[in-house]
């Protein structure tokens, strides 16, 4: 019996992982207030299964948003190492950085909701992705593709207020804002 608690253990992480996945992809296009039979729909298993992993809409929305800022923290680094240059790695992980910022239909709201579950996730957003954003911006700073003044956290902050408002009006278009910006920080060579 003992060697089967191992592969339950993992078939559980399966599971979680598709209902994190079908509830984000849910979140996307229809916001987070998408009813929970349409995501167990999404990840093939019945209402009462989503409700045993979390057992409340926002212990679900949490979980959706801590999984994707996971995965956007941990993208930096493989970025880095793999990309043409640090500029390139930045821009990369920016241009994923908007993905998620786009993504989240009604999250802001949820967020600014007086359900107690939201109140830490500011932090948790910017503890894990502030670092990999220093970290990148300094690997474009050091190689001298960058202007030295650049700072991390006005460089987030600035991103996500270009992406308010994304996707209300066909004529503003967040990521072209945010190519821009990007293509802004270069070092003046001259």
């Amino acid at each position: 019996m003992p060697e089967d608690v191992p592969r339950k253990r993992a078939d559980a992480r399966r599971n979680e992982q598709t209902l994190l996945d079908a509830a984000a992809a849910a979140f996307v296009t229809s916001g987070v207030d998408v009813p929970v039979r349409d995501i167990a729909a999404r990840a093939g298993v019945g209402v009462g299964t989503i409700y045993r992993h979390f057992p409340t809409r926002a212990d679900l929305i949490v979980a959706v948003y801590r999984h994707q800022v996971e995965a956007c923290a941990g993208a930096g680094p493989a970025l880095l190492a793999g990309s043409a240059s640090p500029h390139a790695a930045l821009a990369a992980w920016i241009d994923l950085f908007v993905d998620f910022l786009v993504t989240k239909h009604g999250l802001a709201e949820a967020m600014q909701s007086d359900d107690a579950t939201f109140e830490s996730l500011h932090a948790y957003f910017i503890d894990r992705l502030l670092p990999v954003c220093t970290s990148l911006v300094a690997a474009a700073v050091s190689a001298g593709e960058i202007r030295a003044d650049v700072e991390p956290f006005a460089l987030m902050y600035g991103t996500g207020n270009l992406c308010i408002g994304a996707g209300r009006d066909p004529r503003y278009d967040a990521r072209r804002m945010v190519a821009l910006l990007i293509a802004g920080l270069r070092r003046d060579i001259g």
